[in-house]
C-alpha cells in the first residue's frame, strides 16, 4: 500500500514539473527565423541544421555552428519532397527548396516543413518562369 502512494507522489511531483517547464517556454518570445536544414552545395555534402534570417534586407542562412550563407542574388527554382535516402537525414514530412544563386553555378537547398514554406519563399524570391532554367511547382 505504501508502494501506491509512494508512485503517487512522484506522478504528482512529475506532473508539477512538467507543467512548470511548458509554463515557462510558453512566456518567452518566438525565437526569430525560419528553423530549418541547408546543404550547400546544392546536391553534396550534408545536411546541416539552422535558421533563415529575412531581417536586415538580405536573407541569410545562419547553420547552428559555423559563418552564415548570404542568400542575396538567390532564386527559388523548385520546390520537391526529400527522397527516401534524403528522408533519413531531414523530416520526411519536410519540402526542399532548391535555390539558384544568379551568375553562379553552385546553389543551395533548403528543407522546411510545410507551414514555414510560404514564408521562407517571402525571403528568397522565386526565380521568372524559364530564367534560371527551371520552374517553382504550386505550394502543397
Amino acid at each position: 500500500m505504501i508502494e501506491y502512494v509512494f508512485f503517487a507522489g512522484a506522478a504528482a511531483g512529475a506532473g508539477w514539473l512538467l507543467r512548470r517547464k511548458h509554463l515557462q517556454r510558453r512566456a518567452t518570445a518566438p525565437v526569430p527565423g525560419i528553423p530549418c536544414m541547408a546543404r550547400h552545395p546544392a546536391g553534396a555534402g550534408r545536411w546541416r541544421s539552422g535558421r533563415v534570417y529575412a531581417d536586415q534586407g538580405a536573407p541569410r542562412w545562419q547553420p547552428s555552428r559555423g559563418e552564415p550563407v548570404l542568400l542575396t542574388g538567390a532564386r527559388a527554382t523548385g520546390v520537391r519532397v526529400p527522397s527516401v535516402k534524403e528522408g533519413i537525414s531531414i523530416n520526411p514530412g519536410s519540402r526542399i527548396v532548391t535555390c539558384a544563386y544568379e551568375g553562379v553555378a553552385p546553389g543551395i537547398e533548403i528543407a522546411v516543413m510545410p507551414l514555414d514554406l510560404r514564408e521562407l519563399l517571402e525571403a528568397v524570391p522565386e526565380a521568372a518562369p524559364g530564367a534560371l532554367g527551371g520552374s517553382v511547382p504550386a505550394n502543397d
